[in-house]
């Protein structure tokens, strides 16, 4: 697998700037308000209590949701009326609190879907398979095996997703969100219904996705211990508001974040 192309930001400079946005649905408020940004090539934790708007707020970063009021810069653009299909051709991917796959196909099919975009033939040479589209294809699956073989999942590569356990399926959305290479890569709760073992191998994995490739990270999850080792910043969440933002070691002692979690506040 090779690094992320494509971005001009420097490390440490803001990748994605979140500003002052707000989603309805109807009378309910997801977020209100809300600002942060995400550096890039850092590990940018979302934490808050359920229903607290983590998944609404990913929503908006990847365009699924329009939010009414406020903006989101990425690299230096400021996007207006972006769709999930504009947001993964401009650097963005992302994985889901549900696994995401086509359950019939093989991990080595599913993660060769996210080429999908990369690929620049057209449909009618794609089936003919002859010629420059053949070598195309030979290309991006040289692509596909190299992050099969950092995912450590050869053994699996052929097998049809629906009949891996649930550990091995996030391993292969992870896969195909990497098939992408994206600047951005969003995690819903990848480590979501995991026993330790699997956890651990997850937090390995988007650790050297991070540091050896440089992708940054917004990760949301309710693991505190995972948050605490892997992220750099953290932003808290609480009722579609913001209720805290810094370092894990600054948030774990907020007593904000602490009633919002313990329910004290409510």
């Amino acid at each position: 697998m090779r690094a992320p192309a494509g971005s001009t930001v420097a490390a440490g400079e803001v990748l994605l700037s979140v500003e002052n946005v707000s989603l309805s649905f109807g009378g309910v408020k997801a977020i209100q308000d809300v600002s942060f940004d995400i550096r890039k090539s850092e590990v940018r934790a979302i934490i808050g209590p359920n229903g607290a708007g983590k998944t609404s707020m990913l929503n908006v970063v990847n365009g699924f949701y329009q939010p009414q009021h406020g903006r989101i810069t990425f690299k230096g653009t400021t996007r207006t009326n972006m769709r999930p299909y504009d947001a993964a051709h401009g650097g963005i991917a992302r994985t889901f609190q549900n696994v995401a796959l086509f359950r019939g196909m093989s991990a080595l099919d599913n993660i060769m879907a996210g080429r999908t975009l990369k690929m620049h033939r057209n449909f009618f040479w794609q089936i003919l398979r002859i010629g420059p589209a053949l070598a195309e294809e030979d290309e991006h699956r040289h692509r596909v095996e190299e992050i099969i073989d950092f995912l450590e999942i050869q053994a699996i590569r052929k097998v049809p997703v629906g009949r891996l356990p649930y550990g091995l399926q996030k391993r292969v959305e992870l896969g195909r969100a990497l098939a992408m290479e994206p600047d951005l890569l969003l995690l819903d709760e990848p480590m979501a219904g995991m026993n330790l073992e699997e956890k651990e191998d997850m937090s390995r994995f988007i650790v050297d996705v991070n540091e050896q490739y440089g992708t940054t990270i917004a990760l949301i999850e309710h693991d505190m211990g995972v948050v605490m080792d892997l992220s750099d910043r953290v932003v808290v969440l609480d009722h579609g508001a913001k209720i805290a933002d810094a370092t894990p070691d600054d948030v774990k002692r907020d007593q904000n974040v602490i009633d919002a979690y313990l329910g004290v506040a409510h």
